[in-house]
Order: structure tokens, then C-alpha cells, then sequence
């Protein structure tokens, strides 16, 4: 509620100068100029001097404008108003008193935002300066706000590549849109995002992009990098992904590498040193636990986990437990964590990240205070003596900054060898001429990207077949994001009368059990062995050329682990159950939902349970409210994929500024 300075003074004008004559002049009476207006009434008698209303805002008034203001920069896009907002928000910030200032709470804002002392952000360097040159190493990492972490767990990354690589340009982007803006907006440093990072490269005429994740695993964030990097592969001759630190994700959950067991090594040695406990052996004998968390994930590549597990049994390290902050695979949550170690008697315990930055998680989740923290949870237990916490990202690690290094080089010899292979193959399986009608070979994919490839749960290898003298090779992708393929040019496929390959909806089952519907496609091939074009379009609707080629040609295709066939959606309407995630929880989405189908493009209806929302963004593209006045927000939305938590952007003004919220929608057909 406003508060309000009101100051009325009604008084007959003959008793004010009779005043004024007694004892002063009227010059001599101290004035409030901003405040006080004469006044002349209609009758002498009645006329009486007024104060106009000052308005006066309230601590919790100024303390919701910079919360709101904080809210509009936590999201995950940039727009043109970015900097201007981040600012704008700094600015508000600035002019509270201490006491203003903690209380400031959103959606998303809190004291902390602006307040929290993280380190020295001038000892980092966003690496975002023009004159590349031809050759660049684009390090993309998740990103954090916490200074001292950025600098010693993704800098020095950085520069143990660049140390590594004299001859190529490195330079750096975030795809966490959130983290970007809290930088700016606090501490003044501008970092590109991944899109700004390519145009950056596009503009400075760079020819050879090497992209080096900072990623743990081949997750979603993972996905979403190659996902971005396939929009903008037709600007450079040569771009090519590493491998992130743990490498590829392997067969099953028992299943390990020699990148994951550096990574063991280099995390439990560290901990135990930093805890003068002498060697691990020593710390389990002495009656120390050493828990690593990581993040977890719903994707399939959260079996990473659990090999890392094995790969901690497999070197004898019978004190360290592997545990998630969202307990995804389920065994790895904080709870089931507590009972594993208790169960094996430890009385002290180490919590540490098993991430590459020690940003908000570690701090957080992992030490902080709250209750629902990792260190608070083991310590409520009441089952241990001793609970301790290393803040530390496994960035900062030698070992971990020669992994990438080693990735690099892998990724850079790839395109080498890629470029200096030509447009032949040796042959190295059956001949067209061998195989025989009614028998499913397997055959592996070679295509000239990494980020365009057969399903991981496939080995890079589709289903070759023959009839009537004919080739048929079906291919089966990591994702939907690829919605049609063309035999030829990217040019021709855009010609009216193209034959357009439709997508086939697969089912694959991965290393840990887990089924996910993906798209896949039958390609008539013209010959194996040899390089033929074939061009793909994405959800964006931009066509990207490629050279693919069919060989290693071998009998068992009925050994891959993928349901073929099943039809894409065909025209029509569907019901759907609909789950919201994100936001606050306050507002929810009516489910079931119905779902159209119209040329292959499904949308739905989404209707919220809240009449505050005007508008929604899904991949960047505004949808308005469509119901009428008083009635439930509602929306006709894209449905990309069903079983996969699609990102959206609700825009709500229930509060004193409407302000944008970021959500996930996950649909599942009921029919």
C-alpha cells in the first residue's frame, strides 16, 4: 500500500493576516515551494491555502519494482531491449538502502541477485574480441554468475586450449541465456550466447569452427549445442563438435572409459588431498565417505551416472557414492545417497560437485544453509559425525583441462581426415550385387557432420534392404528435430514437385532400458560405398546440404534395437494429457488437451487455469491470448514432440508488472 505525506491546513484569511501582522512578515516564513499552493476562494472569507499530495513510495513498493525488473532478465532468450534492461535493473538496485534491499523478492529475484559477493569478475575475460582469423575454437559451456568459478573452472579451460592450439582463436559463448544477463546486469561483462558467438565467427570470416563443449555428458544441453551449431553449418566450410568431458555414454550402466576414468582419478585425489587424508585408501580407512554430486537428468544419457559408479567401484574406491540434485537416475538421490553411505558405516562425510563449474548447485544445493541442501539433509540425518563440503569445479583440474584438450585434437584431426578422405570409400563389407531380397543387413551412416547421424543407441548403423534389384536404407536419428530429408541438393528440394522424405516415428531403447520416439527415415540409395548428396531441413525450415554414404555392409540388421516404421501422426485430432513444469507452481494447464493435426503439423489448445496470461513464446515465436475478456487464458500452440519436455515462455501480469516466466510442456498422446 502507498504511503501517502498529506498536509491540509483550511484557516480564514483574516486570522492569517491578523498573523502575520502580530508577528511577521510573510517573507520571513519558511516555505515549502514543492508543497504548499495558495489558494483564492470564491468568497474572500472562505479562501484557505492547500498542499498538494506528494507520493511517497514504500520500502516493499521500490523493493518490488527492482524484483520486477530482476524477473524481466531471468529468462533464456535475449532480445533488443537486453541491455537496456540489465541496466535499468542494476540502476534500481543501486539506489536502495540496505534495508530496501533485502527485501527483494520475485519469481526469480531475491537479495542475492546483486548482493552476493562471488569473486572478482575483472579477472575473467569473456573472450568475445573480433580478429579470429580463419581457424576458431568456440568453448561453449553452460556458464555461471559465481566470478570465482567462472574464472578458475571455464577460464582456465580456455586457456589450456588456447595454450594448446597457438594457431587457432579461442573464444567463448554461454547458453545459459539466465547466466548472461546476471553477469551484465552485475558486473558489467558482456558474454555472447552461442547465436552471438556464431554470427561473431560469421562476420570475422571464419572458415574452420571446432566446438568445444564443457559439457559432463551427452545430455540435453548437449543436444541443444548441436542443435544450434546445424543452424549455422552452411556459413563455414568445416564445422565439427568434440566429445564432452566424459566422452560418449556408453552401452549400459556398467559401461566405462578411459575418459571417465581420468576423471575418477583427478576428483577423488583432489578431495582427498584437499582434506590431508593422505590417499583415498588412507580416507577409507580413516572413515571417510566422499560423496560426488552431480546434476542428473530425465535424458537417457543420465546412465552416465551410474557409470561413473562402476568406474569408481572399478578402482577400488569403495567410499565414493555418486549422487544427483534431481535424483535422476533414482538412486543417485540425496535420500537413497544418505542410506548407502550410512549403510556402510561412515561417520564422516565429503560432499564435493561432480560438475565442471562450481556455480549456484555447489553453493547451493549442495553447502548451503537451507534446509532441503545436501549438507543439511545429511547432517539432519543425525547418521554421521562429521559432514564437510569442497566447493570445487572439476574445471580447475589439470587432468580435466587435458581432457578437453584431447578432445579438441580428436575433433580437429576428424575434419582432417574428413576433408582429405574425397568422395570414395574403400569397401569393406557385401557388395550390392551379395545381398538378397527378404534379409535385413545393417550398414553404417558416414556423413560429413557430426551433428547429423544415426541414433547413439544404433552405433552410427540404420537397415539396408533390397528389392527388385533396388536399395532401401533406413536411417534413424537422435531426435525430431530433423522433420524432412531430400535425395539431392538443398536447392532442388525447395523446387515445387520435390519429392520430400517424410518421417517415420521410431522407437529405440537405450543402454539403460529407457524407450524414446525419435524419427527416422528410408532413403532410396543410388550405390555404397560412395558419397551421394542428401539434404536435411530442421524446425527452424532451413535446408542444409550433405554428403552421406552407405557401407560396412554386414548381415543382422535385425539386431538393432529400434522399432521401425510406425506412421507419423496423419492428419486429424488426437487427445493429449499436458504437464507444466517450471515457474512457481501457482498456475497450471488443463489437461487432457485436444491436438490437430494438419499437414503433419500438430497444435493444441493449451488453456491455463490463471485469466492472467497475455501471450506465450514457443521457439521464439509469439502466440496471443485468445479468449475473451474474464475467461482462462487460452493458446493454440506448436506441439514439436510428444515425451519430451518442450521449453515455452508464458507472459503473466498478475503482478504490478507483467513479466515473462520460463516453462516446460510435456504432451503425451492418450490415443
Amino acid at each position: 500500500m502507498k504511503k501517502k505525506a498529506l498536509l491540509v491546513m483550511t484557516v480564514a484569511l483574516a486570522f492569517v493576516l491578523g498573523s502575520l501582522t502580530a508577528c511577521t512578515n510573510m517573507a520571513d516564513l519558511p516555505t515549502e515551494s514543492s508543497v504548499v499552493k495558495e489558494s483564492t476562494a470564491t468568497d474572500a472569507t472562505e479562501t484557505s491555502t492547500t498542499t498538494e499530495v506528494i507520493e511517497t513510495k514504500s520500502d516493499q513498493e521500490l523493493a518490488d519494482e527492482v524484483a520486477a525488473l530482476i524477473d524481466a532478465i531471468y529468462v533464456q532468450y535475449r532480445n533488443d531491449k537486453t541491455d537496456e534492461q540489465c541496466a535499468a535493473a542494476k540502476a534500481a538496485w543501486d539506489k536502495l538502502t540496505d534495508a530496501q534491499k533485502e527485501l527483494v523478492e520475485g519469481e526469480e529475484a531475491d537479495p542475492d541477485y546483486f548482493g552476493r559477493d562471488t569473486g572478482d569478475a575483472s579477472l575473467d575475460d569473456p573472450l568475445n574480441q573480433d580478429g579470429i582469423g580463419e581457424k576458431e575454437l568456440l568453448v561453449v559451456s553452460f556458464g555461471t554468475s559465481f566470478n570465482d568459478s567462472r574464472v578458475k573452472d571455464i577460464h582456465s579451460v580456455e586457456m589450456a586450449l588456447k595454450d594448446a592450439f597457438p594457431e587457432w582463436s579461442v573464444r567463448r559463448a554461454f547458453t545459459a541465456q539466465i547466466i548472461i544477463n546476471h553477469v551484465q546486469a552485475r558486473d558489467g561483462e558482456k558474454i555472447d550466447n552461442m547465436d552471438q558467438a556464431m554470427e561473431r565467427a560469421i562476420k570475422n570470416g571464419v572458415k574452420t569452427m571446432v566446438i568445444v563443449p564443457t559439457h559432463l555428458m551427452q545430455g540435453a544441453e548437449y543436444d541443444e549445442l548441436i542443435g544450434v551449431a546445424r543452424q549455422y553449418q552452411d556459413q563455414f566450410e568445416n564445422i565439427v563438435v568434440a566429445d564432452p568431458l566424459l566422452g560418449v555414454v556408453g552401452e549400459n550402466a556398467s559401461a566405462i572409459n578411459e575418459d571417465k576414468q581420468v576423471v575418477a582419478k583427478a576428483v577423488v585425489e583432489q578431495a582427498v588431498k584437499n582434506a590431508g587424508l593422505g590417499d583415498p585408501a588412507a580416507a577409507w580407512a580413516g572413515g571417510t565417505a566422499l560423496v560426488l554430486m552431480g546434476h542428473g537428468t530425465a535424458h537417457s544419457a543420465k546412465v552416465t551416472y551410474s557409470q561413473m559408479q562402476a568406474q569408481m567401484d572399478e578402482l577400488g574406491y569403495g567410499n565414493v557414492f555418486i549422487g544427483t540434485v534431481e535424483g535422476e537416475p533414482e538412486d543417485t538421490s540425496c535420500e537413497a545417497v544418505i542410506e548407502k553411505v550410512a549403510a556402510q558405516g561412515f561417520p564422516n562425510v565429503i560432499l564435493r560437485p561432480l560438475m565442471v563449474v562450481a556455480g549456484d548447485h555447489a553453493n547451493n544445493d549442495m553447502a548451503g544453509e537451507d534446509e532441503d541442501s545436501w549438507k543439511s539433509m545429511f547432517e539432519a540425518s543425525e547418521k554421521f559425525e562429521n559432514v564437510g563440503t569442497q566447493i570445487e569445479g572439476l574445471g580447475r583440474l589439470p587432468e580435466v583441462q587435458a581432457l578437453y584438450v584431447k578432445h579438441a585434437a580428436e575433433a580437429i584431426e576428424y575434419y582432417e581426415n574428413n576433408a582429405a578422405q574425397g568422395s570414395s570409400q574403400e569397401a569393406t563389407g557385401l557388395r550390392a550385387e551379395e545381398l538378397k531380397e527378404g534379409v535385413l543387413y545393417q550398414a553404417k551412416f558416414v556423413t560429413d557432420s557430426s551433428m547429423f547421424k544415426a541414433n547413439e543407441a544404433l552405433e552410427g548403423k540404420g537397415i539396408l534392404t533390397i528389392k527388385d534389384g533396388k536399395l532401401n536404407f533406413h536411417v534413424t536419428l537422435p531426435s525430431k528435430n530433423t522433420v524432412n530429408l531430400f535425395l539431392g541438393l538443398a536447392e532442388d528440394a525447395k523446387k515445387e514437385g520435390a519429392n520430400i522424405l517424410q518421417p517415420t516415428l521410431d522407437v529405440v531403447t537405450y543402454a539403460d532400458g529407457e524407450s524414446e520416439e525419435v524419427y527416422g527415415f528410408d532413403v532410396a540409395v543410388p550405390y555404397l560405398d560412395k558419397e551421394f548428396d542428401l539434404a536435411l531441413v530442421g524446425t527452424k525450415g532451413t535446408w542444409y546440404d550433405h554428403k552421406v554414404s552407405i557401407c560396412e555392409v554386414s548381415e543382422g540388421g535385425e539386431a538393432l534395437k529400434v522399432v521401425v516404421g510406425k506412421a507419423a501422426l496423419a492428419d486429424g485430432e488426437y487427445q493429449a494429457s499436458v504437464v507444466l513444469g517450471g515457474g512457481s507452481g501457482k498456475a497450471t494447464v488443463n489437461s487432457p488437451v485436444t491436438v490437430k493435426v494438419t499437414d503433419g503439423v500438430a497444435y493444441a489448445t493449451l488453456v491455463w487455469t490463471s485469466k492472467n496470461y497475455d501471450y506465450m513464446i514457443v521457439d521464439d515465436v509469439k502466440y496471443l491470448n485468445e479468449s475473451a475478456d474474464g475467461e482462462n487464458s487460452s493458446f493454440t500452440i506448436p506441439v514439436k514432440a510428444f515425451g519430451v519436455e518442450l521449453p515455452v515462455i508464458g507472459d503473466t501480469v498478475a503482478m504490478s508488472n507483467a513479466h515473462e516466466i520460463e516453462y516446460t510442456l510435456l504432451f503425451e498422446l492418450l490415443q
